[in-house]
């Protein structure tokens, strides 16, 4: 009976251990449940992807310089996420898991050099994110598949079920609680069970009904299916003779010219193309206005009145428009403008979480017609602009920029901060004042100026332009994107479109000057016998290597370079080569001087036949290379160049003097003055040049 007993209770203890192992191990793979990581391409940036929070795997290769990044530690959301999780020293150029946050816009980002990427410095940017380690939080749920704000095609999570909804349908997730991350606290009860269904655009939307607190429904609008006329503006035909055309005879004040519209112009047909000569877009070769580069996909179609309280988000843009009053317009003329600046409005889709828009009317002097923050809608938008009177005078663009630049984004006004901030300016003609230092200091604000020009001057008529090639010098890039040409004021209407699209390409909008489009650099190089040949081509190449990391142009940083021995000579002054391929042909073409080292003279020329000559508002920077100590003194030179607002950076090689390259430097020294042993060294400092040119952009004041 005893071991009866035993067997029994040994036999009850042994299924208890097995049931308790067995529960042990399914608790283990419950809790060992891996979390499936969605894999994201180098190019994707942080603005695009709409989770707040997220978990993603980088591919190898991000490593590049055409995926920009923008900040340092806290990144602008258009930057690459997978070269700025590099940046940050999360991750290598191998890939791997990274843990995405978004935060506020801030009003600055630093640009650095950090783990073989070199990040840009930026103003501000309207979003932010953070990068860490790949490693979920305590208590937050991460999502399986990203939601894009893009229209391409959307891969939506249904149960099990992967379901790829291509362009032209819309997809419609019911969720029971917010898409967020959501505590794990709360899984028990709120686990958002997402159903989807697809909707041909042809089907008329269903009207919105109220739903539970608890319940909240997320629309992802791809975009429309093409159909013929959906994306084309109303083609209002302007025919007639000259005898019902309002033809342009208004002296111009500032110069008696009295301009004549062809009548020719009055008999085409609008629906033709072939008389609209559209400014061609440079910036994509080989594409008219009506083919600007713009995938259907990106098409913004005019949004119903009842549908645009909130606006368009993928348009979240402060936007000003400067409206020609001038007495050289006509009322006709005029009449036509507002017409433009209302279906601006109407294609835009004016409302709080997408563009605002305000207007000023500027003649002798500007004023502001409404502000950011009067109207929340298009429609309300489109009445007052219809409203608005004829101020008269002159063609002052330059004033109305600097009025706009000193009143118009204001937080009083309106102005969200984290939006960018965009000036469209109208012009019949061409201005009766100068446009460039204006547009200088309003694009050195982080304004984005774009120009449409609307009858440009005739041959005829170019002795009378004041400044000539004007758009040109306003516009911070001259590739045509931020300009738009239209022939005749009965062609406006068609670039409706073109217009909206570019204002509302983010991306773009990068405008505001940084550490890469904004100084003067002088190079000051030692031509001395003790160089050699050998070395003097090594120079130039560093030389080389620095200014190709700048953006050159008119209007942004521009290169001059100086050669000295006993004696100086202009290799070519700041306005001789306005591209980048230009500046590094001239820089290659230097030929050797030999002779002596008069450093302190060179310093003093420089100032003289570079500096001196700086536009306004750009920075100073004077490079200099030397390989020996200086015949004469450096200190009272170098002296005068930093009262003059010159940030100088010494390089010294092999022979060169240490107290004089510090001397030449601008304070601090160890932020501005470098050494090397030998010319083959010189590459090493390339990098760290350009960060800390980058690092003080923004902490030192503009000259």
């Amino acid at each position: 009976l005893l071991t009866m007993k035993a067997t029994i209770i040994a036999t009850f203890f042994g299924v208890f251990l097995t049931c308790t192992y067995a529960a042990k191990e399914t608790t283990k793979k419950t809790k060992k449940a891996k979390l499936y990581v969605p894999q994201i391409d180098c190019d994707v940036k942080a603005g695009k992807i709409i989770n707040p929070e997220f978990i993603a795997k980088c591919p190898p290769g991000c490593q590049d310089v055409k995926y920009r990044v923008y900040g340092t530690d806290i990144y602008a959301s258009f930057s690459s996420v997978c070269n700025a999780a590099i940046h940050s020293g999360i991750i290598d150029n191998a890939g791997g898991k990274i843990l995405v946050q978004k935060v506020a816009g801030h009003s600055g980002y630093r640009g650095s050099f950090s783990n073989g990427v070199r990040s840009l410095s930026l103003p501000r940017w309207r979003e932010s994110f953070l990068v860490s380690e790949g490693k979920p939080r305590k208590g937050v749920t991460y999502p399986s598949t990203l939601e894009y704000s893009s229209s391409k095609s959307t891969a939506v999570k249904s149960g099990n079920d992967r379901v790829n909804v291509p362009t032209g349908e819309t997809v419609r997730k019911e969720y029971q609680t917010s898409p967020v991350p959501t505590p794990a606290t709360q899984m028990a009860t709120t686990t958002p069970t997402p159903t989807t269904t697809t909707t041909d655009p042809t089907t008329t939307m269903p009207k919105p009904t109220t739903t539970p607190a608890t319940t909240r429904t997320t629309t992802v609008a791809a975009a429309a299916k093409t159909r013929p006329g959906l994306h084309r503006v109303r083609d209002i035909a302007f025919r007639g003779t000259s005898t019902s055309a309002n033809n342009r005879n208004i002296l111009r004040p500032s110069t008696g010219i009295q301009r004549q519209e062809p009548v020719a112009a009055f008999r085409r047909a609008a629906s033709s193309p072939a008389h609209l000569a559209m400014e061609t877009d440079l910036w994509k070769p080989g594409l008219s206005l009506f083919d600007t580069g713009f995938s259907s996909k990106e098409e913004l179609n005019p949004k119903p009145p009842e549908s645009i309280s909130q606006g368009n988000p993928n348009c979240k843009v402060d936007l000003s428009f400067l409206m020609d009053g001038s007495w050289s317009i006509g009322k006709r003329r005029f009449q036509l403008q507002k017409q433009f600046l209302g279906n601006v409005a109407q294609a835009l889709g004016i409302g709080s979480a997408g563009p605002l828009m305000g207007i000023v009317q500027y003649g002798n002097d500007p004023s502001t017609e409404f502000n950011l923050k009067t109207y929340a809608n298009s429609k309300d938008l489109r009445n007052a602009i219809e409203k608005i009177l004829q101020k008269g005078g002159l063609s002052n663009v330059g004033k109305a920029l600097s009025f706009v630049n000193k009143n118009f984004f204001s937080d009083a006004n309106g102005n969200r901060g984290g939006a960018p901030n965009v000036v469209v300016v109208m012009v019949d003609g061409w201005p009766t004042d100068r446009v460039e230092e204006a547009s200088r200091l309003a694009r050195e604000s982080g304004i984005n100026i774009f120009f449409v020009t609307i009858e440009a001057a005739a041959e005829s008529e170019k002795q009378n332009v004041i400044e000539p090639n004007f758009v040109d010098k306003a516009v911070c890039r001259t590739n045509g994107f931020y300009s738009i040409n239209v022939p005749s004021w009965f062609s406006l209407h068609k670039v409706v479109q073109p217009l909206v699209k570019r204002v509302c390409d983010t991306d773009r909008l990068v405008c505001s000057k940084t550490c890469l489009n904004s100084a003067d650099i002088g190079f000051v190089i030692d031509g001395s016998s003790s160089v050699g040949t050998s070395n003097f081509r090594t120079v130039l190449q560093f030389v080389a290597n620095i200014s190709k990391e700048f953006e050159i142009s008119d209007t942004d940083t521009r290169i001059g370079a100086v050669q000295y021995t006993y004696e100086q000579r202009l290799e070519f002054s700041f306005d001789k080569y306005s591209t980048k391929q230009d500046v590094l042909s001239a820089i290659k073409r230097i030929s050797y001087w030999s002779g002596g080292t008069s450093t302190g003279a060179a310093i003093s020329y420089a100032s003289e036949q570079l500096f001196s000559k700086s536009k306004p508002n750009k920075r100073k920077i004077m490079i200099l290379i030397t390989d020996g100590r200086s015949y004469d003194d450096v200190r009272v030179p170098a002296m005068a160049a930093h009262r003059n607002g010159v940030l100088a950076y010494s390089i010294g090689v092999a022979w060169a003097a240490q107290d004089e390259l510090e001397a030449i430097a601008t304070d601090p020294d160890k932020d501005h003055s470098f050494f090397v042993d030998e010319f083959d060294n010189l590459y090493r400092f390339v990098n760290q040049l350009i960060q800390n040119i980058c690092t003080e952009f923004n902490s030192q004041p503009r000259n």
